[in-house]
């Protein structure tokens, strides 16, 4: 029983007080910045083709 209570907490101690955000928060932000990247880099391209 005592090794159960030992998984509960795998974060390093330092790391305890840390309030992380959820996954799939930072995998919505990844996708807006790979957007919003391509869009400024690709700007002339996607323009081009609605002209």
């Amino acid at each position: 029983m005592p090794k159960e209570n030992n998984n509960e907490e795998l974060r390093p101690t330092k790391m305890r007080g840390v309030a992380f955000p959820k996954a799939k928060y930072g995998v919505i932000l990844a996708v807006i910045i790979i957007i919003v990247v391509n869009l400024i880099y690709y700007k002339e391209t996607i323009f081009s083709f609605f002209r």
